[in-house]
C-alpha cells in the first residue's frame, strides 16, 4: 500500500506521515514500561505496519533497556534491503543492569554516546542508523555543544545518516544549529500536550524535520479509555500514576469524547483524528504512533492520508477550550 510521504528536512529521506513507535513493545520490567508484552505480537505488529506501507520505525536504546531495539531487529530480519524501513533510534539514557527499576540516567559524554551507537547497531542488526537522536538534555555535566558535536561526528563518519534531538527546547535547538544542522526534532505533541508548538515553528523555518511522539497521548485520545480502564492498568504500566491518567483524567477524556463526531464524519476512529490533528500543524513531518498488536494499527493508519477541514479544527479547538485539557495553542492557526 502506498502512503503519502513528506521530506524529513534536508536528510534526503521521504517518510510516511505515520511511523511505527516502539516504546511500548519494550516490556514492563523497567521504570517507564507499559506492562508486560508478547514479543511475537510486537514483531507481528511491526511487520503488519510495513505491509500497510509505513516506511519508518522509531525506537530508543532505553525502551525496555535494549529490548525494544532487539525486537525491532528481529522484526526486520530477512526483509530485503530495498523493502526495509528507515530505522530511527535514540541515545543518552544509560541504565544500571543490576537495577532495572531505576530511572535511566541522562548521560551526554561523547565516549558514552560512541559506545551506545555501537550497541544499538548490534541490537538493531543494521550497519547504519538512519536517524540518531539525543533522547533528553544531558544531566551528567556534559555541555549540549559536546554531545551534539558527537552526533555530528557520527554523521560525518557515516555511522548515522541523520542527527536529531528529542525533548530539546528552543534555546538548545538554536545553540545546536550554530554547530551543525539539526536534521530532525522529536517533541511530545498532541491535542492535550501542545507546548512544543514554538519549537515546531522554529523547525519549519530552519528546514528541520519534525516527528512528534504521543499524538494519541498514550492512548487517552483513542476513544477506548475510561476511569475504569485506568484502574485496571497493571502496576508496571507507567501510565497508571501519571497525572494525565489521574488528576487530569476527566478533562482529557472529555476532549477524547469530542473527537468522536469528527471521526464519524470522516468514517475513521478517534485515534486517526487525534493523529491527523498533530499532522495538521505546519512543520510536522510525521507522527510516531505506537502499537503492540497488529489490530491496533488499523485504528490510526488512516491518519496517514486524513486531512482535517478548517471546521474540524475549529470544533476541536473549541473542545480544547471548553474542557480545559492540556496547555498550548488550541489550533494550528493560533500558533
Amino acid at each position: 500500500m502506498a502512503l503519502p510521504t513528506r521530506p524529513l528536512g534536508t536528510t534526503g529521506m521521504d517518510i510516511t506521515r505515520v511511523g511505527f513507535g516502539a516504546w511500548a513493545i519494550g516490556g514492563g520490567d523497567w521504570a517507564f514500561g507499559w506492562g508486560d508484552q508478547e514479543d511475537a505480537q510486537s514483531v507481528a505488529a511491526i511487520r503488519y505496519s510495513l505491509e500497510q506501507g509505513v516506511n519508518w520505525v522509531d525506537t530508543a536504546a532505553a525502551y525496555g533497556l535494549g529490548h525494544s531495539e532487539e525486537i525491532v531487529g528481529r522484526a526486520l530480519k530477512g526483509i530485503p534491503d530495498g523493502d526495509r524501513p528507515y530505522v530511527f533510534t535514540k541515545c543518552g539514557l544509560v541504565w544500571d543492569p543490576s537495577d532495572r527499576a531505576a530511572k535511566p540516567r541522562r548521560v551526554g559524554a561523547p565516549d558514552s554516546i560512541r559506545r551506545q551507537v555501537e550497541e544499538s547497531l548490534r541490537r538493531l542488526r543494521v550497519e547504519r542508523i538512519d536517524l540518531y537522536q539525543v533522547h533528553w538534555p544531558a544531566e551528567d555535566g556534559t555541555p549540549m555543544e559536546e554531545y551534539w558535536q558527537a552526533l555530528l561526528d557520527l554523521r560525518a563518519e557515516g555511522k548515522i545518516r541523520a542527527a536529531g534531538l528529542s525533548n530539546h527546547d528552543l534555546s538548545r535547538l538554536e545553540a545546536a544549529e550554530k554547530l551543525g544542522h539539526v536534521d530532525s526534532l522529536q517533541p511530545p505533541f498532541s491535542a492535550i500536550h501542545r507546548e512544543a508548538a514554538t519549537e515546531i515553528g522554529w523547525c519549519a523555518a530552519h528546514d528541520t524535520g519534525v516527528i512528534v511522539y504521543s499524538p494519541m497521548q498514550a492512548g487517552l485520545l483513542t476513544g477506548t479509555f475510561s476511569r475504569d480502564r485506568v484502574g485496571r492498568l497493571p502496576d508496571n504500566d507507567w501510565r497508571k500514576k501519571h497525572r494525565d491518567f489521574t488528576t487530569n483524567l476527566e478533562s482529557n477524556l472529555a476532549l477524547a469524547h469530542a473527537l468522536v463526531p469528527v471521526a464519524r464524519r470522516h468514517e475513521v476512529r478517534p485515534a486517526a483524528v487525534a493523529v491527523a490533528w498533530a499532522l495538521a500543524w505546519d512543520g510536522v513531518t510525521g507522527a510516531i504512533v505506537g502499537a503492540r498488536r497488529p489490530d491496533q494499527i488499523d485504528g490510526w493508519l488512516p491518519a496517514a492520508g486524513l486531512e482535517l477541514t478548517p471546521d474540524d479544527l475549529k470544533e476541536i479547538a473549541a473542545a480544547i477550550e471548553s474542557t480545559g485539557a492540556g496547555e498550548g495553542p488550541a489550533s494550528p492557526h493560533a500558533a
